[in-house]
């Protein structure tokens, strides 16, 4: 059963221009850990984010999962594929917490989605925003420890003062062995920054957090 439009559903779609696909559009809920798509599948609709939170990553020849540099909470889903006329997924999305998004299919590139003017800035706008974020992330990689990029990393990535995901991806995205992640975390956690508790990370001190990432300057002027 299709779940019922509400009023911040529709408040969305007018944001975007696209009140007029409502009835083709469609409601869907993941739980945590839910994989939204894969990396190479099939791939014809564009997502928008209602609530919770999702890590975009890329498979690496060797089939591990590198987080592309950016994280969703807000925004599309679809954007690259879509202005790329992509019939696959050109990366996999993955939920960090219970996640909610609409589905708003198109046909081809002579689809009434593409001739829209408030959509097609909107979705302009985000995908600026990815590549700045990209590339700043790749920035980060190379010059902060990875104690730094461990913390950056776990703020990004955190929902509702909690942090978790798949450790050896993290590790991979960081640039640092398992071993190392896990020697990372625990002075974290003696520390009192962080608290494990079975497979997540409660976030117990977000300034000593903030003050240890690669992103301490950026904080100091955004707090």
């Amino acid at each position: 059963m299709n779940k019922k439009f509400e009023d911040y559903h529709l408040e969305l779609l007018d944001k975007y221009g696209l009140l007029d696909h409502q009835d083709v559009c469609e409601i869907k809920s993941f739980k945590s850990g839910e994989t939204i798509f894969s990396q190479g599948t099939e791939y014809k609709y564009i997502m928008i984010v209602v609530s919770g939170k999702a890590k975009v990553c890329t498979s690496a020849p060797s089939g591990k999962d590198l987080v592309l540099a950016y994280y969703l909470s807000s925004g599309l889903i679809g954007d690259v594929e879509l202005m790329s006329n992509t019939s696959y997924a050109t990366a996999s999305v993955i939920t960090l917490s219970p996640f909610e998004c609409i589905v708003v299919p198109f046909i081809n590139d002579h689809d009434s989605i593409f001739k829209n003017i408030t959509f097609m800035t909107t979705l302009a706008k985000g995908l600026s925003e990815n590549l700045i974020n990209s590339s700043h992330n790749y920035t980060s990689n190379a010059l902060y420890s990875g104690e730094q990029r461990l913390c950056a990393y776990i703020l990004q990535g955190s929902y509702k003062d909690y942090f978790f995901d798949n450790l050896t991806d993290v590790a991979a995205t960081i640039g640092v062995s398992y071993r190392h992640l896990l020697r990372l975390l625990n002075k974290l956690c003696e520390d009192n920054v962080l608290k494990r508790e079975k497979r997540k990370f409660l976030i117990l001190n977000k300034d000593q957090l903030k003050k240890r990432s690669s992103e301490a300057e950026y904080f100091k002027k955004n707090i």
